[in-house]
């Protein structure tokens, strides 16, 4: 799809597959998510812009390349974006972070806002959205609605699986919003959930399955 970019590499892949099996403890979950996070992170802001600062090294001034402009903004969806997002703070531990509140009504599918808290000056910053499972898309759609709101610009979702369907919303909403992911299912079940999946994240982050 469009504006979509499948991250591919074997260790995301991989670990991605552990994560499906049922049988994967909580430990271990929560762990793989970490660890996908930072790799995930590592393409979302493959093409950040550059700039060209002086230093010195412990043998000689240089000119050398740092990240343009303010600190980037990690918007994490409550309560299972928190997963990805401690792995995504270990590659860029100075960025700012924002949290969305949602949940999803069982019987409409709707989404629900219950906290929000972001930055200042959203607008001269990347913002990237965390959240490991694009279903249905509402989630996603409401928390980028609402981050634009308080003046975020530039915006980029990062997830670790997609259905079509979800895609699909979201991107009829958004469709300047790029959307970096480690796999697209198959499609969604009655219930709103992805097939094939690997079942409720934040349930199985927390222990609560």
């Amino acid at each position: 799809m469009r504006g979509v970019t499948v991250v591919d590499h074997p260790l995301v892949q991989h670990k991605l597959t552990l994560m499906r099996k049922k049988d994967t403890s909580t430990k271990s979950f929560r762990q793989l998510l970490k660890e996908i996070g930072s790799l995930v992170c590592y393409e979302v802001t493959r093409d950040l812009p550059l700039e060209t600062v002086e230093i010195e090294t412990p043998l000689t001034a240089m000119s050398a390349p740092a990240i343009a402009g303010k600190k980037l903004v990690f918007a994490a969806i409550l309560r299972s974006g928190m997963g990805m997002l401690e792995g995504m703070l270990e590659l860029v531990p100075a960025a700012r972070i924002a949290h969305v509140g949602l949940y999803r009504d069982p019987a409409t599918l709707a989404c629900v806002e219950y906290y929000f808290k972001a930055p200042d000056n959203l607008g001269e910053r990347t913002v990237i959205v965390v959240d490991p499972m694009l279903a249905t898309g509402n989630t996603a759609i409401a928390a980028v609605d609402r981050l634009k709101e308080a003046g975020a610009k530039t915006i980029r979702m990062a997830c670790l699986l997609c259905a079509p369907e979800g895609l699909s919303n979201f991107q009829g909403h958004h469709p300047d919003v790029k959307v970096w992911t480690a796999a697209i299912d198959d499609h969604l079940n009655d219930h709103g959930y992805i097939l094939p999946g690997l079942g409720d994240a934040g349930d199985r982050m927390y222990g609560t399955r």
